[in-house]
């Protein structure tokens, strides 16, 4: 098979963007990814799950990815536009002895633009008859098909990484605060034509970001609020104004502070839940120390309302993203958007 169609699995973290065969526009359509990680509890251990969804030119995909320090385990599918059969179904797999069911249903899914259906589904997670993850709005069904019960513990979304494309509006949504209030981001970059280029970003329609100059402030970060949670706001477009060829920028959204769920809260001894090492794919910044930047480049990381990085340092945001945090906690929200732009 072709270079240019990729595999929709590997490393969920790293993988597809670093392979020359994904440095162009055109070629970065064949495979769309979002995924999203997990903090669950999986037979009274805390445990990072990561769900992958991909669609390339070949169809739908969808892969189960366990975390552990010692190995990765993963139930991998694939559904195909000729197999119906593999839009609903069920896998086993096993993590260090624990027998893990996989079930789906994608069967009346509804997709709108990206690889993650919309409606019409279910995905669950299912280890000693407990559901430890359910995505979807299928739940009674799952509950039907599965004979599991709900976990006590519900789990927490830690990060999502998702491919955006467009020719000057990128589109995407994202919960952030504890109210659940879905909201709409849109970004808008100004790269060509004879004006200054300009980058704005939006929130619920109200312009939260604007930034001017983007020439010189092509990298940068700014803190907003959206329902009552701090938010920093990073990005990344110097590949759109200097390296066009390359195809993408990096934009981050990341909140600050505990994002463990309410349930989770509510438990006696959620405090005392090992928690493993957060994961390489975990998307949070790593602090200036980390990067040896110098000079200039340290505004990049202050606190302020808002701060840009005039440098041209090789550094991007999609290097400083994947970088492993020091931390053994996780902390926080993060959303990693990479944004491609369409011919």
């Amino acid at each position: 098979m072709p270079e240019t169609f990729p595999s929709c699995f590997g490393d969920p973290g790293r993988a597809h963007l670093t392979d020359k065969s994904s440095s162009s526009p055109g070629s970065s359509m064949t495979q769309n990814l979002i995924t999203c990680l997990y903090q669950t509890k999986l037979a009274g251990i805390c445990k990072f799950v990561t769900i992958t969804w991909c669609k390339n030119l070949m169809g739908h995909g969808l892969s189960v990815h366990v975390n552990d320090p010692s190995c990765h385990y993963m139930c991998k599918v694939d559904m195909k536009p000729w197999s119906f059969w593999k839009k609903h179904g069920s896998k086993s797999f096993d993590v260090k002895g624990k027998k893990m069911d996989v079930f789906w249903d994608v069967s009346n899914a509804k997709y709108v633009c990206g690889p993650e259906p919309q409606e019409g589904f279910f995905v669950a997670l299912i280890c000693e008859e407990e559901i430890v993850l359910l995505l979807g709005d299928m739940q009674e069904e799952a509950y039907r098909k599965t004979h599991a019960r709900m976990a006590f513990t519900e789990p927490t979304l830690l990060s999502r990484r998702e491919h955006v494309f467009g020719k000057r509006y990128y589109t995407t949504k994202a919960q952030f605060g504890e109210s659940g209030r879905t909201h709409d981001i849109v970004i808008e970059c100004h790269t060509g034509g004879s004006k200054e280029p300009r980058l704005y970003v939006r929130v619920d329609k109200q312009v939260v970001l604007q930034v001017k100059h983007l020439m010189w402030k092509f990298r940068g970060n700014q803190t907003i609020e959206v329902d009552g949670a701090s938010i920093q706001i990073f990005w990344d477009v110097h590949n759109w104004l200097f390296n066009p060829t390359n195809g993408h920028a990096v934009f981050m959204f990341q909140t600050s502070g505990d994002r463990m769920s309410n349930s989770a809260r509510r438990s006696d001894n959620a405090a005392a839940v090992p928690c493993q090492p957060l994961p390489p794919s975990v998307l949070q910044w790593p602090p200036p120390s980390a990067l040896n930047i110098r000079g200039h480049d340290k505004t990049f990381f202050k606190t302020s309302s808002s701060s840009s990085s005039s440098s041209n340092s090789s550094s991007s945001v999609l290097q400083w993203a994947s970088m492993e945090t020091e931390t053994g906690s996780p902390s926080g929200f993060s959303l990693l958007l990479y944004a491609w732009k369409s011919e």
